[in-house]
């Protein structure tokens, strides 16, 4: 996190310095040091005395500036070696007194009171490490500095900066620096260029006349990336591809009863624990969900007898080693099924083929199957197979299956998925045709020879995972342990390796953790890299540290965290149009948080992305646009184009998705 540094006046560390002012003291000289930086205070004598026009203070003639507020004496007086004065005219390079106000006593410090401007001994210089020899760091110098005074101010080092060519560093007012020969041989007549961006957070101290390095509120680090051998992945023929496959569609559609029916024939329930499903189902009067309830385990979902959160199952295909995300379809649980079919690779849209089901999945007023499409699309998603499931309902129509591709097709289109990454399959889930097998129902086999849905499983692109990016793994759930008093964070890495021993920084908390075990699929193991769905058993920490919708990322490449952002959105069916000042829902990843539009950048052309319009009203269906919002909160983030899974967003109001995007740009407050 950063840290926070105080700007302006500051009376309270030094305030013990003004307490005893006796103007009938002796009229010897009293010298102290303030800071490692020499100060020469003289007597006031009453003949020669100035007065200040700020404050009023009665100073010594040769007194430069102000003894109380730090204001140079207009016009300024230098000492000759026989003690006679002589004025200096006002030159307009020097800071004003209204500047030297701002800066109050502080600025006051980085002069020498009382000593003579007309002196020539070293002045302190500042280094820039790294540097080549035969390059030249051109110091920029604030405006009215005494480059000729003689007091040694200090050395002042820059961390952090590497070989730069004719480049400037800009100081704060009030300083005294002159460029050391030292630091380089010759200086290049090239126009200094700027280094804003490398400077910003170098602030120097008051008191020990060294810098010091504020972390900004995104910490990045500069340094360019190299994963080590052991977190690329291995070629090994025996190990299955990971495919994490969301379970989608509007409630009702026959999700968990396929999922368990899969898992069922595939091996990972036992004929014993179907039994035992079977029978508690018939005693609850719910006999046909029975399979549904090999994911919906808790007791609220089978006596509403719908799924509530994601669930997550294994099966192994020819092919992949598949993740089942059985997400829920009922509209209240959509935050849920966002926060866990984000991990998806591709997905299973199940359709319910009877009469008028198709069609209320369908509608534009609260249709999960319109809304879980579009957001599958936004997750990233590119390949989705369409499962048109309860075919038995209709007897197998081959007309009704035309109908709902005809329609659905078309939606699918608008959503951005091309014809050839869908995939089209009918199948009944509790009659068992077509899943694992060719249908045995000849009113199906009559028409449909195509693949059943285990081909079409394994007929789906590998996914391509980031192993050559910094670690980032968006915690999706916490299990705390307070009897042995662990904590262990689970999701899925988008990008990196993680290994047993090694060090994890935990954000937004900032903490750093070491790594004590790790779990895939129930199972211990050593290494695992981006795609792998894991849980993460952490030591070292407080488990209060630790929350769902944080990140676990490398120590040395940091997430950000911000609460302002930029988005480029996608508007989604809408009743109300987006305004300045609407509320809304922010969901990334797994975080939620409450936010408000501040700003409606621009219009954007969805074929071309050019801007067709800046600053608009508002914003209505259908329609793309650069807007800044505002979190209550802030999130882990990374922009789109840096990290995929961290840089999506879905935003949503009064229970409907609204819009979906991504992080354009993290904006630094």
């Amino acid at each position: 996190m950063p840290r926070k540094v105080n700007y302006g006046l500051d009376y309270d560390e030094d305030y013990d310095m003004y307490d005893d002012y006796d103007y009938d003291y002796d009229h010897d000289s009293d010298v102290e040091r303030d800071g490692g930086m020499l100060e020469v205070r003289q007597a006031i004598a009453k003949p020669g005395i100035w007065r200040c026009s700020i404050c009023t203070y009665d100073n010594d003639e040769s007194m430069p500036v102000c003894d109380i507020c730090g204001v140079f004496r207009n016009p300024p007086v230098n000492v000759s070696s026989t003690g006679s004065k002589k004025t200096d005219p006002f030159k307009f390079d020097r800071p004003s007194p209204d500047d030297l106000v701002s800066e109050g006593k502080n600025s006051s410090r980085k002069v020498s009171k009382g000593v003579p401007s007309n002196a020539n001994e070293k002045v302190g210089t500042v280094k820039l490490p790294h540097a080549k020899k035969s390059e030249c760091s051109l110091v920029s110098l604030p405006k009215g500095l005494l480059s000729t005074t003689n007091e040694n101010v200090g050395t002042y080092k820059m961390p952090n900066v590497k070989s730069i060519e004719g480049s400037s560093v800009s100081l704060p007012k009030g300083s005294q620096f002159h460029a050391d020969e030292s630091i380089c041989s010759s200086v290049n007549e090239e126009k200094p260029q700027s280094l804003a961006s490398s400077f910003t957070d170098v602030t120097l101290s008051e008191k020990s006349g060294s810098s010091k390095t504020v972390n900004s509120k995104r910490a990045t680090s500069h340094a360019e990336y190299k994963p080590e051998k052991w977190m690329l992945p291995e070629q090994n023929e025996g190990i299955l591809t990971q495919l994490n496959l969301a379970i989608v569609g509007h409630v009702d559609s026959g999700k968990s009863t396929l999922s368990g029916r899969l898992l069922h024939l595939l091996g990972r329930i036992s004929q014993k624990e179907m039994h035992k499903f079977e029978k508690e189902a018939k005693l609850k009067g719910k006999g046909s969900f029975a399979y549904a309830w090999a994911l919906d385990e808790s007791a609220e979902e089978r006596e509403r007898g719908i799924t509530m959160t994601v669930a997550v199952a294994y099966f192994d295909s020819k092919k992949y080693h598949v993740v089942v995300l059985d997400s829920p379809g009922h509209k209240d649980f959509v935050p849920n099924m966002i926060s866990g079919a984000t991990q998806a690779d591709a997905a299973i849209l199940v359709i319910d083929a009877s009469v008028g089901s198709f069609e209320t999945g369908m509608d534009s007023n609260g249709g999960q199957t319109r809304e879980h499409a579009q957001l599958i699309r936004s997750f990233g998603v590119d390949e989705i197979i369409v499962g048109i499931n309860k075919m038995d309902a209709v007897s197998y129509s081959k007309e009704r299956f035309d109908t709902i591709k005809m329609q659905l097709g078309t939606f699918l289109r608008s959503c951005g998925f091309k014809d050839s990454f869908v995939s089209w399959i009918p199948l009944s889930a509790m009659e068992n045709q077509n899943l694992v097998k060719a249908a045995s129902d000849i009113r199906l086999s009559s028409w449909y020879q195509g693949s059943h849905l285990l081909d079409a499983i394994d007929s789906l692109h590998p996914p391509i995972r980031d192993t050559v990016k910094p670690l980032r793994m968006p915690i999706c759930d916490v299990i705390r342990s307070h009897l042995q008093g662990q904590v262990a964070a689970s999701g899925k890495l988008e990008s990196g390796a993680i290994r047993s021993g090694s060090k994890v920084l935990v954000m937004p908390s900032g903490d750093v953790a070491t790594v004590r075990s790790l779990e895939r699929d129930s199972q211990c193991c050593t290494i695992a890299r981006a795609g792998d769905n894991v849980a993460v058993s952490l030591q070292g920490i407080d488990g209060g540290r630790v929350m769902a919708g944080g990140v676990l990322c490398h120590p040395d490449f940091p997430v950000a965290v911000a609460t302002r952002l930029e988005l480029k959105v996608l508007v989604l069916d809408i009743v109300m149009p987006i305004l300045v000042g609407s509320q809304i829902e922010f969901h990334i990843y797994h975080a939620k948080e409450a936010a408000r539009v501040v700003r409606i950048i621009s219009l954007i052309d969805q074929k071309t992305g050019k801007v067709t319009k800046k600053a608009p009203r508002c914003l209505t269906s259908k329609q793309s646009a650069v807007i800044e919002v505002v979190l209550d909160g802030a999130v882990c983030v990374e922009e789109f184009s840096k990290c995929r899974a961290l840089g999506r967003v879905f935003l949503r109001s009064s229970g409907r998705t609204i819009a979906v995007g991504i992080v354009s740009r993290i904006i630094e407050q």
